[in-house]
């Protein structure tokens, strides 16, 4: 019975204590997890390439 009560409660607090953003609220944090995704993922590019030439540069000379 533990069981079927927790259920009963979870469901209760998200049909009627949640509160769920509107579309356009979840579209504008979706547009901004995106930009901050695309962001992150180029500096991480960028500092890949950087330390790529610089570890070819160093092997070159022991090389």
């Amino acid at each position: 019975m533990k069981i079927k009560g927790y259920f009963r409660e979870s469901f209760t607090e998200l049909v009627h204590k949640v509160t769920w953003p509107t579309w356009s609220e979840l579209q504008n944090s979706a547009a901004i997890v995106m930009v901050a995704a695309l962001i992150f993922a180029l500096i991480v590019a960028l500092m890949d390439a950087a330390f790529s030439r610089i570890m070819g540069f160093i092997y070159s000379l022991l090389y």
